[in-house]
């Protein structure tokens, strides 16, 4: 059974995300500031944490800094709740190491769909592991069973989300990826047109590819469109 961690200051919503939680089969933990959050997670190692921005004491953010700077929680999806819907707050959140994005208020239906996603995703080896996607463009090779990509002869890891968006991208090298299709795709669900929740990811991924590609790019933005991966 897949344990959920609710880590939210207001007793309400934490009891409301809880019930319904619980409705889909799941055990959930609760605490109700970050502190007390932080040392659930790193005691209970839940599947996934759904996490608060505005707390007292210790925020959110911190909170997921800290789950991820640990090495037996740095993997830990986290799905991010805030009544914040500046692109900014997404942007901090998304560099930390945030997975998903939830703006309150929100529908509980929505929640669970993003919670759904997030335990596809943390606990499948990708689909190119055992299908017959292409492994191997050029120089480049992906390694579905570690999140990894290979140039040449080096390798660098990979986020799931990042390898999700890389893979997308591999496989339909020389055409362009709507940036609809990245959203609905990684994401496991059909999100409004949150360009920015893309952008960060990208930028994350090139960032990542750099280290290793000798200055090549192989990633190309279609402004207006989506995204493009050439050898």
């Amino acid at each position: 059974m897949s344990r959920i961690l609710v880590i939210d200051d207001d007793n309400a919503i934490n009891e409301l995300i809880k019930v319904n939680l619980e409705l889909e089969g799941y055990s959930v933990i609760q605490a109700y500031d970050g502190i007390t959050g932080f040392a659930l997670c790193k005691q209970e190692l839940p599947s996934v944490v759904v996490l608060d921005v505005m707390m007292p004491e210790v925020d959110g953010f911190t909170v997921a800094q800290r789950i991820r700077k640990n090495e037996s929680t740095k993997d830990i999806p986290i799905l991010m709740l805030t009544a914040l819907s500046q692109i900014n707050d997404k942007v901090t959140g998304f560099d930390i190491g945030v997975d998903d994005y939830l703006v309150k208020p929100f529908e509980m239906e929505e929640l669970k769909v993003r919670v759904r996603a997030l335990l596809k995703r943390s606990n499948q080896i990708p689909q190119s592991a055992y299908t017959k996607d292409i492994l191997t463009l050029g120089e480049v090779t992906i390694l579905p069973e570690t999140y990894s990509v290979k140039i040449n002869d080096k390798i660098v890891k990979l986020t799931p989300i990042e390898f999700d968006i890389f893979n997308l991208l591999f496989q339909n090298h020389g055409n362009m990826v709507p940036s609809s299709r990245l959203l609905k795709d990684v994401w496991g669900y059909s999100p409004d047109d949150d360009i920015e929740t893309i952008r960060v990811h990208i930028r994350h991924l090139r960032a990542k590819l750099d280290k290793i590609s000798n200055g090549k790019k192989y990633i190309s933005t279609i402004y207006g469109g989506g995204y493009k991966f050439e050898v």
